[in-house]
């Protein structure tokens, strides 16, 4: 049974961006990628963000680390303290508690250093060891993740996708945080790789009481290793569940099309598959009322004009919802 003791709380976060038209002379234009979004993490659970591409899940992770220039606004708690306002210097100290394993495991490592250098960089910055502490750091860390202590001279072309990510989780552990965002972490990888790296980050879940945030756009890999899941669509979250709940029972359209989507591992089997028009629209061009109307396949006229807010459809099982059938 998990934690029920929130570890992270979002209220409101919103996310934009400032460009300028004519070449950065013209007149500023704020890009709204996130709209809004709340939700909470429980200790030592996993909660699952989907989405198309595009949808703003990237930007969300990225916020609450504060990777990135963005313009952020709303509230965010880590461990009952609001973060939201402190320092940069402060947040530096918080580091240590929240990390990232991006998507790319060959662009997130330096080109330049070897395993050990990268992953004693990671030491020294934080002032967690040095010289033979950081040795035996490093060669436990890289036991941890299934990599031989060999490793720690070879420099990241030397790797296959899969050791890289495994570095990139490495270096994620290195300052023993309770709290890591995971951006896509297996997209990039080939199918076989993919369960090894997420059965890896269920190991360590497991045997170091981490609490994930983790950001895919594919479902069936999420089912496997989330105990709640947050549908996004176009900034904000329309459908929050346990993994189990939504999968069985979704509520909103759009994550009933996702669903569909999912390929049936059984021979011969048939499922109807919602699909769905058009596409993603951009976060310039967010349709008034409810965002997914000129795409929803039982959208109503109220939802042309209406925003529905997230709501709570079952006091038993937390599933909450963001859809005009369910008022």
């Amino acid at each position: 049974m998990k934690d029920q003791r929130r570890i992270l709380s979002v209220s409101d976060l919103r996310v934009h961006f400032s460009e300028r038209k004519n070449g950065g002379f013209g007149k500023p234009l704020s890009i709204n990628v996130v709209n809004g979004v709340s939700f909470d993490v429980l200790h030592g659970e996993t909660l699952g963000l989907v989405g198309e591409s595009g949808c703003g899940k990237t930007t969300l992770g990225r916020a609450l680390i504060r990777l990135g220039h963005a313009n952020v606004t709303g509230h965010i708690e880590f461990e009952g303290s609001d973060i939201t306002g402190i320092s940069n210097r402060e947040f530096r100290a918080l580091r240590k508690q929240i990390q990232m394993i991006f998507q790319d495991p060959f662009g997130s490592l330096n080109p330049r250093l070897t395993v050990g250098q990268m992953l004693e960089e990671v030491l020294l910055v934080h002032g967690i060891a040095r010289g033979n502490a950081a040795r035996k750091r490093i060669e436990e860390l890289l036991d941890l993740v299934g990599l031989n202590r060999e490793y720690f001279n070879r420099y990241p072309h030397e790797f296959s996708g899969g050791q890289r990510q495994r570095i990139g989780i490495a270096r994620a552990l290195a300052v023993n945080p309770k709290f890591i965002i995971c951006d896509e972490p297996v997209s990039a990888l080939d199918v076989s790789i993919q369960s090894q790296i997420i059965n890896l980050l269920k190991d360590l879940q497991r045997d170091l009481g981490l609490t994930y945030l983790f950001i895919a756009h594919d479902l069936s890999v999420v089912e496997h290793i989330s105990d709640r899941v947050a549908v996004m669509y176009l900034g904000r979250i329309v459908e929050i569940a346990d993994s189990s709940e939504l999968y069985a029972n979704p509520k909103h359209p759009y994550t009933k099309a996702l669903l569909s989507a999912i390929p049936n591992p059984e021979p011969g089997a048939r499922k109807e598959r919602i699909l769905l028009k058009g596409d993603l629209p951009g976060p310039m061009n967010i349709p008034d009322g409810c965002g997914f109307h000129p795409r929803c396949p039982v959208a109503m006229d109220e939802c042309r004009l209406v925003e529905p807010q997230l709501k709570i459809l079952d006091n038993n099982n937390g599933h909450q919802v963001s859809c005009l059938l369910y008022k």
